[in-house]
Formats: structure tokens, sequence, C-alpha cells
């Protein structure tokens, strides 16, 4: 069985953090497509955005992580993809009811504003929630 592949990437608020992520994935089985950045050097979040979008719609992964600063820049330019329901958690619960109410495919995080324990806490629920379908599927076709 193959491991499933999870899209990652970051601006330089996020590098950081993103790095510590990419680790906890590989250790937990999952191979992930580190799309940058590379390093704390000033970069614009839109394009780490849109290359996660793309990956994702080329079926490259089915699931994203994206790190910015505060986590806001980059989830608003995740989301102006129509096939993206980028959401900015900030806490165990956010990250579960972003996949079961929102069938969330990437989870976006405040490089400086979340601690790594509550940030790996947040992707372990992001990773093992399941979309519960029902009434919030109407809501998803209204937004693809």
């Amino acid at each position: 069985m193959s491991k499933e592949i999870i899209v990652i990437a970051s601006d330089h608020g996020g590098f950081e953090l993103k790095v510590l992520l990419k680790s906890y994935l590989t250790n937990n089985g999952f191979a992930v497509l580190d799309l940058g950045c590379d390093s704390t050097e000033s970069v614009d979040y839109p394009d780490f955005a849109d290359a996660v979008a793309l990956a994702i719609k080329e079926g490259r992964a089915k699931r994203g992580i994206l790190v910015c600063g505060s986590g806001i820049g980059i989830s608003i330019a995740a989301n102006r993809h129509q096939h993206i329901r980028a959401a900015l958690i900030h806490d165990r619960l956010s990250a579960e009811l972003s996949r079961q109410h929102n069938d969330a495919n990437v989870i976006v995080m405040g490089g400086r504003l979340i601690g790594v324990d509550v940030a790996k806490d947040c992707l372990r629920a992001f990773l093992s929630t399941n979309f519960e379908g029902g009434r919030h599927q109407r809501r998803i076709d209204k937004m693809s």
C-alpha cells in the first residue's frame, strides 16, 4: 500500500513550523511533497498557496498544509481557488470541525501564533477526522 502524499508549503514566516510539521508527517508514515519555501528569507505567500492548490488540482496530493506568519494571508490566497477549502485553525476542535463540517482539504496555521505541540495536535485531528456529509454536503456543493 502506498503512502498518502501530503503537500506542504509556507512563506518565510511559516518556514520553521513547516519543517517541524514535515518531519512529523514523515515520522507518521506520510509522504511529503514540499513546495517551499526553503528558508526564512522573505518571499510572497500567494505563490506558495497557488503551488499547493495546483498540486491538489493536478492530483499530486489530495490534502495539503499551508503556513505563514499569521495564517491569514496564505489562507485567503488559497481559498481563491474553487477546488480548495482551506481552513485557518488554532486548536484541535477547529481542525476537527474543518474536516467534519467543511471537508477542508487544506489546513492552514500561523507559524508565529501557534505552538508546536498544538500545531501537531491540530495536524493529527485534520488527518484523522472524516467529513460527515449529510447536511454539510449541500453547503460544500454551493462552494464548489
